[in-house]
């Protein structure tokens, strides 16, 4: 007996959640539309608390430890001054218990906690980010940072953001596309809110972490930053980061960017590589309180002569774009910074690179500067506030490979006068065309089977 088989009709599965989402009728798209708003605003919200929270932490802790402005939390008297008026013994015990806490404190997330989800694999991967590690490692960051720590305080809140966006986006059932997408507009929130910089912060979302400019990616970015920012302001007033003089865009400071470019590239590609290296042979066990406790005790020694040395690097940026360093205290406080920002992370500390980056780029560029001045006429006299800004810029663009983002930063962190955006562009573009340079020649001896090497990346956290 013939019996005829009836041809199974193919079941159309969504490749995507994108594909999903289109393919649901307009009345079920609607509600998820006004959840993912709601979710929006409150994530904005979220990181523009968290931030400020963490931002008053940071100031309680840095005015406690070392003994000044113990009367207010968002106070007139910068770090930097707190800590040359502070005793070379103070320091010393400081930077000792920055020690303990470091290496204590990661050993025991390491150890105890659930395993570390970063803002990276969170993002690209879909992974939850837990709780309580999360929240442990953020406050860790803070502390050690406010305590001297040479590594930067931008990943905490940026972790912050992204944890509040996830636990929202998955509380309210969004798409996994759309939780991706709040888990990133979190961390830019946060930068937002600290930094104050809605723009930076919404740029840094798009060209870091997303990696694309579409629309449905750009107007949650923006919101989520405009509001963490805004929600900033109430608490710590709406403050640029570092206050500078008037520069002249002339045709010296043109030429020195066109020529600083290139060598500032080399330099970021090589410390970019370096700290990644770091990070990658940092301990977890028993080693990492040795280490950390060993590290910070060295560095509170050498920070009796060079008390601009602890924090995240802004108060030598500030001295930089100021003119108010020398050529030799630029040098000795760029070798520094890059050692112990090495030595801290192969140590097992963990904190960003942002403000650290600025930092180096703006201590290097003093010192070739110098050279620049040296060596050529009175006519061709670069200021060396204006050479330091060029140089952050750069550095900062090739060293977390955001050239967007940095140039952003960098205006929306001094206001400086979009004049004088021609050379920090001119720089930016010779310092990311050469580290993209280095890259291909890495690349291709990799590829030849002549040695082995990786690539630095940006530090989404």
């Amino acid at each position: 007996m013939n019996s005829k088989q009836v041809p199974q009709q193919p079941v159309h599965t969504p490749s995507s959640a994108a594909d999903w989402v289109a393919e649901r009728s307009p009345q079920a798209v609607a509600p998820s539309i006004v959840t993912l708003a709601v979710v929006t605003l409150l994530t904005g919200v979220g990181a523009g608390v968290a931030g400020t929270l963490l931002a008053a932490l940071l100031h309680i802790v840095q005015h406690f430890a070392f003994g000044y402005a113990t009367d207010t939390v968002f106070g007139a008297q910068s770090f930097l001054s707190g800590v040359a008026e502070a005793s070379p013994e103070r320091r010393f015990a400081v930077l000792t218990l920055c020690g303990v806490i470091a290496g204590l404190g990661w050993f025991a997330v390491y150890r105890f906690g659930a395993k570390l989800v970063s803002i990276k694999d969170a993002v690209s991967r879909g992974r939850a980010m837990p709780v309580g590690s999360t929240l442990a490692h953020a406050l860790l960051q803070i502390v050690t940072v406010a305590l001297g720590s040479p590594l930067g305080r931008e990943v905490a809140p940026r972790e912050l953001g992204s944890l509040i966006g996830d636990q929202l986006a998955r509380r309210a059932n969004l798409t996994p596309e759309q939780c991706r997408l709040m888990v990133a507009c979190g961390a830019g929130a946060g930068l937002a809110a600290v930094y104050n910089v809605p723009l930076g912060g919404a740029i840094f979302v798009l060209e870091v972490l997303l990696g694309t400019f579409a629309w449905r990616a750009v107007l949650p970015a923006f919101a989520t930053s405009a509001i963490a920012a805004a929600v900033a302001w109430i608490g710590m007033g709406a403050e640029q980061q570092y206050t500078i003089p008037v520069f002249d865009v002339s045709a010296p400071l043109i030429g020195w960017a066109l020529v600083c470019g290139p060598l500032v590239g080399v330099a970021a590609w090589g410390y970019a590589r370096l700290t990644e290296q770091a990070r990658a042979n940092a301990p977890r066990d028993w080693r990492l309180p040795v280490f950390a406790l060993a590290n910070f005790m060295v560095l509170g020694l050498v920070i009796a002569w060079y008390p601009q040395l602890p924090g995240n690097g802004k108060g030598p940026a500030g001295l930089a774009f100021n003119g108010e360093l020398t050529i030799a205290l630029a040098f000795a406080l760029l070798a520094l910074r890059v050692f112990f920002t090495w030595s801290s992370l192969r140590a097992g500390a963990a904190g960003g690179l942002l403000t650290p980056g600025l930092a180096n780029g703006a201590l290097l560029a003093v010192v070739l500067c110098g050279v620049w001045n040296g060596a050529l006429p009175d006519a061709m006299t670069v200021p060396l506030g204006a050479a330091a800004l060029v140089g952050a810029t750069a550095f900062l663009a090739v060293s977390m490979r955001m050239p967007i983002t940095a140039v952003v930063l960098a205006l929306e962190f001094t206001h400086v006068n979009q004049d004088f955006l021609a050379p920090m562009l001119l720089a930016v573009a010779g310092a990311a065309c050469t580290a993209r340079w280095i890259d291909q020649r890495v690349a291709t001896t990799k590829s030849r089977g002549n040695g082995s090497s990786t690539v630095p990346s940006a530090s989404a956290g």
